[in-house]
Parts: C-alpha cells; sequence; structure tokens
C-alpha cells in the first residue's frame, strides 16, 4: 500500500488530471492523444492541469490498448553530410515538427544511404515501432517505398514517386513542389530580360526534381526559341565542383551564352566561380540563376537570383498527411503541390 500510494502522488493519473480540470476523464483521453474533438476551452483547461501535475502519458500501457507507438519516422536515403549541410533538408525536418505538434507523435530522424544504414533502418520500420513513416527519397532505386507499402506502414513520400501507381491501384501519397513551373518561370524571366542564349546545368536525372526542373527548362526554351539545342545543357550531382564543371562545358560548347539555369544554389556558386575565372561578368555577359533559396544564395558574389521552395511548408503538409493516414481520416487528396516563386539578385 505504501509503495502504491507514493507511486500515485509521484506519477498523476488521469484521473487527476480530469479532476483538476473540472472534464470527464474521456476528454483528458482526447486531449491527450491529439483528437481534435474538444472544445477549445475543454483542452485549455486540460493542458493546464497536466502542466500544473506534471502528468506524464503512460506510453508503453496506452500502445497495449491503441495498438499504436505514437511514433515516427522521417527516414532520409542521403548521407549525413549532405543532410546536415544542405538547407533543403534542415528545413523539412523543421516544418515536419511543426506539423506534429498539438499531437502526441514523436518524430525520430534515420539516415538510409549505406547499406549498414538500410539493413537497420529496415529492421526498425514495423508497426511494433512506428505508426508511420515520411519519406524523402531522392532516388529512383531507393526499395523502401516498395518495402513500406508491403508491411502496410502508412508512408507520406516528401517528393513525387519514380512511378506513379496503376490506375485502381492504391494512390501514393506525396508532397511536391512544382518544379516544373518553377524553372519554366526562371526561364520566363530571363527571357524578359532580354536574354536569348540560355542554357542549363540541370541535376541527378535518377531524381523526380532534376527531371522536373530540366522538363521546365525545356518547355520554356522551346515556347521561346522553337528549339532546344543539346549542347546547351550540362548535367551535375547538385555538389559545387559539378556545378563548376557543368559551366566549362557549355563555354566550350556554346560560348555566346548569356544566361544560365542552374538546378541548385549550390551548383550555381561553382558555376559562378567558372565563370569568374573564364572572364566572364556576371550578370553583364551572363545571367545567372539558381534553385532553392539557400543561404548560400544570399551570400555569394554576386548574391543569387533563385527559385524558391516552401521547403518547411512542405514538410508541414507531409506531417499532415501521415496523422491523417495513421488516423484513418478521408483526405481530399492523397498528394499535394506547392508552388515555388522566383526571388530576383544581382546575379539576373
Amino acid at each position: 500500500m505504501t509503495i502504491q500510494r507514493t507511486r500515485s502522488l509521484g506519477r498523476p493519473t488521469l484521473d487527476a488530471v480530469a479532476a483538476r480540470a473540472g472534464v470527464g476523464r474521456g476528454t483528458v483521453s482526447r486531449v491527450v492523444n491529439g483528437s481534435p474533438q474538444v472544445s477549445p476551452e475543454a483542452r485549455a483547461a486540460v493542458q493546464q492541469a497536466i502542466a500544473e501535475l506534471g502528468y506524464v502519458p503512460n506510453r508503453a500501457a496506452r500502445a497495449l490498448v491503441t495498438q499504436r507507438t505514437d511514433a515516427v519516422a522521417l527516414v532520409v536515403s542521403e548521407s549525413g553530410e549532405q543532410v546536415f549541410a544542405e538547407a533543403f533538408f534542415t528545413g523539412i525536418v523543421r516544418g515536419v515538427s511543426t506539423g506534429l505538434l498539438g499531437t502526441p507523435m514523436q518524430l525520430w530522424l534515420a539516415l538510409a544511404r549505406s547499406p549498414l544504414e538500410r539493413e537497420r533502418v529496415e529492421h526498425h520500420l514495423t508497426s511494433q515501432h512506428v505508426d508511420g513513416v515520411l519519406l524523402l527519397s531522392r532516388h529512383d532505386a531507393d526499395p523502401l517505398p516498395t518495402l513500406l507499402a508491403e508491411r502496410g506502414l502508412p508512408t507520406v513520400l516528401g517528393g513525387r514517386p519514380a512511378r506513379m501507381p496503376r490506375p485502381g491501384a492504391q494512390p501514393a501519397h506525396f508532397v511536391d513542389v512544382d518544379d516544373v513551373g518553377g524553372a519554366r518561370q526562371a526561364v520566363e524571366y530571363l527571357v524578359g530580360k532580354g536574354r536569348r542564349r540560355i542554357a542549363t546545368i540541370a541535376g541527378p536525372q535518377d531524381t523526380g526534381a532534376g527531371r522536373a526542373r530540366l522538363t521546365g527548362y525545356r518547355e520554356a526554351v522551346a515556347a521561346s526559341e522553337g528549339q532546344v539545342d543539346p549542347a546547351m545543357i550540362a548535367y551535375g550531382d547538385l555538389s559545387e565542383a559539378s556545378g563548376a564543371a557543368g559551366m566549362r562545358q557549355l563555354l566550350a560548347s556554346r560560348p555566346d551564352l548569356d544566361a544560365v539555369l542552374v538546378a541548385s544554389d549550390l551548383m550555381a556558386c561553382g558555376a559562378l566561380r567558372a565563370l569568374r575565372e573564364a572572364g566572364r561578368r556576371v550578370p553583364e555577359d551572363v545571367a545567372i540563376i539558381g534553385y532553392e533559396d539557400s543561404p548560400i544564395a544570399r551570400q555569394s558574389d554576386p548574391p543569387l537570383t533563385t527559385v524558391a521552395q516552401p521547403i518547411e511548408e512542405m514538410g508541414r503538409q507531409m506531417a499532415r498527411l501521415l496523422v491523417a493516414r495513421i488516423r484513418g481520416e478521408a483526405l481530399p487528396a492523397p498528394h499535394v503541390l506547392l508552388p515555388p516563386h522566383l526571388i530576383p539578385r544581382i546575379s539576373a
């Protein structure tokens, strides 16, 4: 008896929270579980009682009843070096964290690029460990989407899947940015500035974003010039070095070019360096536009005109879709497409 009384005093119960808040036990349970079916007044009273009593939900006991872990995974199929260096990934994490506020769900981050990392992550991604998965997979060959579908885990992709499901199949749930429209907008801006020989340094073509940005470039150039010159297209791997190499290739094949759309800001910084080495002035001789509006775009010399992506909103929408799927809520659509916008700076 003494042990039980000490435990009760040391760990407030759901009933104690209900008594303090002046509501029923069921109302407290709904607040703790993130249910929207609670009035703002009752929610505020329960949250105040939880804070005053220091109530901590017993997740293990609740999991036995609800068959949920209250955990979701954000899995990134890239190296740690790339994840922590690129503003895209940190923005997604901030957005997802914001999107999970007001729910009981905890977020854990996993990197799955090396074989060892992938084996560890695949072992953990089961319904015994997580309720759902947010997956940032930039490469077509990534097997994780298929594996998660086979295990029946609710999954939301960051970016359009490599292959859309066949009609009648389970729809793909994803959040993406309209990269075709963003690249088209950038080229149209250059045309409006009087540029007529517009090249591009495209990103990896085994990624949805890389293909979409190149498609947008092709469409806009074809609409302006009537055809696309293959000599005006180089490819990079999103690194600064590949941007410099791509720029040198373009200058060698088309020295008369007067503008370049680059598929990432980091590659655009490499292109800027190659242009300086070649004695070309930016923007007087060659205008340049990057993509993503990362911090480096504002710090480059000159500052980069760039296509900005609503990265944090992308993370919030990914979290919103996943929570709805976990709760079995009806969705108006299985995917969300967000609009990018151009930010003019000195480079163009």
